[in-house]
């Protein structure tokens, strides 16, 4: 059984819409951050850095005991293999897929998570707001560009980057973002968005938060 420690983040969406687009079976198991409970002391054995998600994977197809992995990209990464699914093996499209997941953590995400927390700063800061959130354009202007040319974000076939760059995407208005200006990135958010298996996991995520 697979266990995901996880609320209802950006980037702990990722994390069940993988294992819901896999087809394999897990237990969201909630970590209320409003009241901290990812600093407690059993929580950051798991991941020292406290921060969900944190997988567990209690029966490894290497038979090595049970594994414990956090960073949502590396989760989807060892999803991805274990299940042979979400990523290609042919040398160059796997690559792009890497690519992507490289931009997510070094680009996207960042600008996202800046936006966000200028966001909830009390008194607002007009400046600090404006500067965030033209970095977000930026960084959706080079993913626009991407997907120009192709139906998904590393090329023409669904893959874990795509989830990846979903989970800050989802929740661009609670930041003042719009996609308007990104027409490409608004057809591939509209697709994406309406998956079964992200429908069900993104209603699993929110409901840990209630």
């Amino acid at each position: 059984m697979i266990e995901v420690f996880a609320f209802a983040t950006p980037n702990s969406v990722k994390v069940p819409i993988a294992l819901e687009e896999m087809g394999l079976d897990y237990r969201l198991v909630p970590v209320n951050l409003r009241q901290g409970e990812q600093k407690t002391a059993a929580f950051k054995e798991m991941n020292l850095n406290a921060k969900v998600p944190v997988l567990v994977d209690r029966d490894p197809k290497s038979g090595d005991g049970k594994v414990v992995l956090s960073e949502s990209a590396a989760i989807l990464v060892y999803l991805a293999e274990k299940s042979g699914q979400l990523l290609p093996t042919e040398e160059g499209r796997r690559g792009k897929v890497f690519e992507q997941l490289f931009f997510h953590a070094s680009g996207l995400s960042p600008a996202f998570l800046q936006a966000f927390q200028v966001s909830i700063q009390s008194p607002p800061q007009p400046e600090a707001k404006e500067r965030a959130l033209a970095e977000v354009e930026r960084v959706l202007g080079v993913l626009n560009h991407v997907l120009e040319h192709h139906k998904y974000v590393a090329d023409n076939e669904y893959s874990i980057a795509d989830i990846a760059h979903f989970g800050w995407i989802w929740r661009h208005q609670a930041i003042g973002a719009s996609l308007d200006k990104f027409p490409n990135v608004r057809r591939w958010y509209g697709e994406v968005s309406t998956r079964s298996a992200v429908v069900a996991a993104v209603e699993k995520t929110l409901a840990l938060a209630r």
